[in-house]
């Protein structure tokens, strides 16, 4: 039995399908996901249907599944007066940012579900956790998407908001706690500065950062073993030309 991390799918089924054949996956072992399964890549929706099938993962929602969340719960609405004039200045950035960020795949795949698919996906995500705590390997693990922002030594980990959480990069000069180590993805490695080796898994102070850029060109899916500390990646994204 062991437990694996893996984080940033964004829609790259077949990065995701490599990297469970990569771990070898068993029905004993748990994968924690740690948030934006979906948009950017091209089959969002069937990557979170996948994992909806499978009994041993489990999921701590992103700033992406937030956005969707907020976004589709008004694009399933019938069109009425009422639905359009809740398409308020509020909405409309809401959406705007959303398709900043990547949304057409996940749209796209997400209208093409009958409606039973579609209530069954909004609400796996609406389930998804802000945040794990787990002991493995003899160590104590806080996963969560994107990090603590505005971390204060003492805070009760319930207090952060979910923008601290979701969207708020950690500070990894910090050593948050001295007997947790904070798991994070959200923030691609290759952009941390001082990163001597981009692309891989990054550990300072009691941080890893597990988003090796699945959906950027030259980057790749990475997977942790929680009880062992090994690392897995899948093969490199190709460049587009």
């Amino acid at each position: 039995m062991a437990t694996y991390v893996l984080s940033d799918i964004h829609g790259q089924y077949d990065k995701f399908i490599e990297l469970l054949g990569i771990i070898g996956l068993r029905d004993e072992d748990t994968l924690y996901i740690l948030g934006d399964i979906i948009d950017r890549g091209p089959h969002p929706m069937k990557t979170m249907l996948k994992i909806m099938e499978m009994p041993n993962a489990f999921c701590i929602v992103g700033n992406h599944e937030v956005m969707a969340l907020t976004c589709l719960k008004h694009m399933m609405r019938e069109i009425t007066d009422d639905s359009l004039r809740d398409l308020d200045e509020y909405m409309i950035q809401n959406l705007m940012t959303w398709a900043h960020n990547g949304s057409t795949p996940t749209i796209s795949e997400f209208g093409a579900l009958d409606r039973e698919q579609q209530e069954a996906v909004m609400e796996f995500m609406q389930d998804m956790p802000l945040y794990e705590t787990v002991t493995a390997g003899g160590k104590k693990y806080l996963l969560v998407h994107a990090g603590l922002g505005n971390f204060m030594p003492g805070r009760k980990l319930y207090s952060y908001t979910l923008n601290e959480l979701v969207w708020t990069r950690p500070d990894y000069s910090i050593d948050y706690f001295p007997d947790v180590i904070t798991v994070t993805g959200h923030t691609p490695t290759r952009y941390i500065d001082g990163n001597p080796d981009p692309d891989r898994i990054y550990r300072k102070n009691n941080h890893i950062a597990i988003d090796c850029g699945a959906s950027i060109p030259g980057g790749r899916l990475a997977a942790l073993c929680l009880d062992t500390g090994e690392e897995f990646y899948t093969s490199e994204n190709v460049p587009q030309e």
